[in-house]
């Protein structure tokens, strides 16, 4: 019974209302950024009572930290925190680019797997032969451009991403190619297809 309060205990804070999973969307989607209230406000399009409570609820949950700068105070997610990585990835699937391939997969073609790379979910600087996204199948590429060019637009980046048949990204993992072998290495969450299938 006491593991069983202990697991309720961790997982409470997970079991979220509207206004805190759009917190948690606008913070992980921005690690490491500090916000003030009325920011969070505006980007949440909640009421600032609201906004307020979740995240006095978050704090005591140990998920963001409080800091006050000139009469103002400033909030940010913990990196620390336990769940912070699979929050991470959840957010990636269900916003941002990764949100718009899952929900637009049918307008992409017949897309076998889908690879954001750890490194754009947690915005970290990349280089020139970093990718980003890895798409595997027979794509729809103006309809890859368009979501990849809304993206770039809202994070003020651009985005690598390599496109390959599935036959050819089968071949290049079996001669153990050193460039899908860093791809699959460096990849943070599969939006599409089996995890399992794709890496082995």
């Amino acid at each position: 019974m006491d593991n069983l309060n202990f697991v309720a205990g961790q997982l409470r804070p997970l079991l979220i209302s509207k206004t805190r999973a759009k917190l948690l969307a606008v913070f992980l989607n921005n690690p490491g950024r500090i916000f003030y209230v009325r920011e969070l406000v505006r980007a949440v399009g909640e009421q600032i009572n609201a906004v307020r409570a979740e995240l006095a609820r978050l704090e005591k949950a140990g998920m963001v930290s409080s800091e006050a700068r000139a009469n103002r105070k400033f909030f940010g997610f913990r990196k620390e925190y336990i769940f912070q990585p699979e929050l991470a990835n959840i957010i990636a699937k269900s916003s941002g680019l990764g949100g718009d391939i899952i929900a637009e997969r049918n307008k992409l073609g017949k897309v076998k797997y889908a690879t954001l790379s750890a490194g754009f979910i947690r915005r970290r600087p990349v280089g020139a032969s970093d990718v980003d996204l890895l798409i595997v199948g027979n794509v729809v590429l103006p309809q890859l451009a368009a979501s990849v060019k809304k993206t770039e637009d809202e994070i003020g980046r651009e985005i690598n991403y390599t496109v390959m048949s599935d036959d050819e990204f089968t071949f290049r993992k079996r001669r153990k190619d050193p460039f899908v072998m860093k791809i699959l290495e460096n990849a943070g969450v599969v939006l599409i297809g089996d995890e399992e299938d794709l890496r082995h």
